[in-house]
């Protein structure tokens, strides 16, 4: 089942590409899709159509921060049904374990993790679809949201230390300066945002329990009558944890409450292994690597848990038909030194 995203995932489209000055009814035919769908925020669209867009919106208009422009413009009521519920918890902490619950009500391509260690938190995402290029855009248009929302509910009380992204930095990072207001590390290992853990716990002066209540039992009621794809599901925690070095079969099961045996089970009633899906995510995390000029092979290799880049030279021929080094000259890749 490819991965749907909420029509609401393009809100303020028109607006930043009318500013840019292009057509944007043009770029929405060209990939299927028209005005009229996003008119309804709960419009169900491919995510992979929704990346496509994003990126040629950017290449069209010659601006490198399309999305990040998009998330500008963001407000915590973009988030549909759930906002009612994120405005109303004690916590940053609590909020961010309702994003996590709930995702697939607001983007069932995003992928969300809330990493403690010490006196850190990292929150990583990733936009998983069947786009296996750079989706620069949508990664900064949803990393670009996350600081908005956290902003919304903390005000002055929101320390982010830095803001993550995996490709590299655009010619001009003033409007990422503006939005972040932190460190920016390009070429990470991971998209998302570092923040103190204290800042988890500061209090939400707005929140309401019984509000909350009601709010999750109406989404209680929306998640029931869902489907779910647990394919999907498991190939958003790998995309998350293979970098990592944590994307066995047993920290994928323990991450959807399961138990190795029933994961493989639900897995071979869809008609896949856990072999296969981690093949399957690491064809579309290569190829993003390898467009990133500041990541060397040996980086690459160990990020895709090889422990060796000879391992993973030779399954990259096996999957390519050509060693990694030649498929970046081909594609005009120069590495940095």
């Amino acid at each position: 089942m490819a991965a749907l995203v909420r029509a609401a995932s393009l809100t303020n489209y028109l607006e930043v590409s009318r500013h840019l000055g292009i057509n944007p009814h043009a770029l929405l035919a060209q990939v299927g899709l028209s005005a009229a769908l996003l008119e309804d925020p709960n419009q169900r669209l491919s995510a992979t159509t929704v990346v496509t867009l994003l990126e040629e919106s950017a290449r069209v208009s010659g601006c490198e921060t399309f999305g990040l422009r998009m998330a500008e413009l963001r407000q915590l009521s973009d988030f549909g049904e759930i906002s009612l519920l994120l405005s109303h918890q004690r916590t940053l902490r609590d909020a961010l374990r309702v994003i996590v619950q709930y995702r697939h009500l607001l983007n069932d391509a995003l992928a969300i993790d809330v990493e403690e260690s010490g006196k850190t938190v990292i929150i990583r995402e990733e936009v998983v679809s069947d786009h296996s290029r750079s989706s620069r855009q949508a990664t900064e248009l949803a990393i670009g949201v996350m600081l908005r929302f956290c902003a919304a509910l903390l005000g002055a009380h929101w320390h982010p230390i830095s803001a993550n992204f995996t490709h590299s930095a655009p010619a001009d990072l003033a409007i990422h300066r503006r939005i972040f207001g932190c460190k920016l590390v390009f070429g990470s290992e991971f998209n998302g945002i570092v923040c103190p853990s204290a800042d988890l716990d500061t209090a939400n002066p707005l929140a309401n329990d019984a509000m909350a209540r009601l709010a999750q039992r109406y989404l209680d009621s929306l998640q029931a009558s869902g489907n779910l794809s647990l394919e999907n599901e498991m190939r958003k925690t790998i995309y998350l944890l293979l970098p990592m070095g944590r994307a066995t079969i047993e920290q994928v099961a323990q991450t959807q409450s399961m138990n190795v045996r029933t994961l493989q089970r639900r897995l071979e009633e869809c008609g896949v292994t856990f072999s296969d899906l981690i093949n399957s995510v690491r064809r579309d995390l290569v190829i993003r690597y390898l467009e990133n000029p500041n990541y060397t092979l040996g980086r690459i290799a160990d990020m895709l848990g090889y422990s060796m880049p000879s391992s993973f030279t030779r399954w990259f021929i096996a999957q390519f038909g050509k060693p990694p080094a030649i498929w970046r000259v081909e594609n005009g890749v120069s590495v940095r030194s």
